[in-house]
């Protein structure tokens, strides 16, 4: 396809934050809002969008650090920007906030490209399934039985055939509520639904083993998290111990870390928003391929929709509640849940979504 060659002219940056309906929590963390941090790329009159859930420190990094990187460069060549781009940051470190901003900058330039050629991105990234399969995904461990059934029967009306709640209250010191509640969610979702559960980390090795067995007796089939994601010789030990997957990854920020990591899994979680864009995912979707696991996308359904679909090892996508609230609040053109799937975009270009002129009330 010729073209007049284009050159990326702005990189712009805006941060939004939606408040939750309510507090929530996982078993080590609390939060009462939600930031995402979105960057537009342009080229003439086109323009690409990304984001990254993160701390508005990241939009300083795009505007300060970033964007002076990628302005002048042939919006073609993603994968020189991103390489740019994270030489540029070697003196205060590639990972964390930084690679998260980079992943920002880096979907809206794959969004640039598709749109610059008129073609929608999961075209040009090579889309190897129709629809990506999801799973519901919050369950918080605020939540009484009454909200999580609530959560629940949204799951069940978006055709979800597995549904993950968040376990590890309090860094673990209430393990018996966590097996009540995953109790609650099979006589909520039915028999016929895989449960899935996360615990962010909050137990110890020997916790995580005890808990892990009770699990695979309620017929849990996914365990993320058990100890932390940096605990790799304790993710090793689990995944000999128990019957149920083990799952990490969600953290990962470049392929060192997957590399690191995939001897330690089940499934390799990771997450566009964190590890490098797209740019970054499907090369540590890559690493995953060659030790024969699948890849299971944390989080942000609607940035995912595209990519997911471009990888043959694909397990699913998580629909996570807060982005799925979120992300029609400040996009248009988020994909709606059909059957237990997403449709990646085919009929527009690039991968469809664009900042709603309602996000404004958002808009820090």
């Amino acid at each position: 396809m010729s073209r007049p060659v284009d050159t990326v002219d702005t990189v712009d940056v805006e941060v939004y934050t939606v408040p939750t309906p309510r507090p929530e929590a996982d078993g080590t963390f609390q939060w009462d809002a939600t930031t995402a941090v979105v960057v537009q790329a342009c080229a003439g009159d086109t323009t690409g969008l990304g984001w990254t859930y993160s701390s508005p420190a990241a939009a300083a990094v795009v505007a300060e650090e970033l964007s002076e990187v990628v302005i002048g460069r042939d919006p073609d060549d993603v994968a020189g920007a991103w390489d740019a781009m994270r030489r540029s940051c070697r003196n205060f470190g590639t990972r964390g906030l930084v690679m998260q901003a980079l992943s920002a900058v880096d979907v809206a330039l794959w969004d640039l490209k598709a749109r610059l050629r008129d073609e929608p991105l999961s075209t040009l990234l090579g889309q190897s399934r129709a629809t990506v399969p999801i799973y519901g995904s919050g369950g918080f461990t605020t939540l009484n039985e009454a909200e999580l059934g609530e959560q629940v029967a949204a799951w069940l009306a978006a055709g979800c055939t597995a549904m993950k709640i968040k376990i590890g209250q309090d860094w673990g010191a209430n393990g018996r509520r966590d097996l009540e509640r995953v109790r609650q969610l099979r006589d909520l979702a039915g028999d016929g639904v895989a449960l899935m559960v996360d615990a962010n980390g909050g137990y110890s090795v020997g916790q995580a083993r005890r808990i892990g067995a009770a699990l695979d007796e309620l017929g849990v089939v996914w365990f993320e998290e058990p100890v932390s994601s940096d605990d790799l010789d304790g993710l090793s030990v689990l995944r000999r111990t128990l019957n149920c997957d083990i799952a990490a990854g969600e953290y990962v920020s470049d392929l060192y870390e997957a590399r690191l990591l995939t001897p330690s899994v089940d499934c390799l979680q990771l997450d566009a928003t964190r590890c490098g864009g797209f740019t970054g995912w499907l090369a540590a979707a890559a690493i995953a391929a060659s030790r024969n696991l699948q890849v299971s996308a944390h989080c942000a359904p609607a940035l995912h929709a595209s990519v997911a679909a471009a990888i043959p090892n694909l397990r699913h996508v998580e629909y996570f509640v807060d982005h799925v609230r979120l992300e029609p609040l400040l996009f248009d053109g988020v994909p709606e849940a059909v059957s237990g799937t997403l449709i990646p975009n085919t009929t527009r270009p690039g991968h469809g979504l664009t900042v709603a002129a309602h996000a404004d009330r958002y808009r820090r």
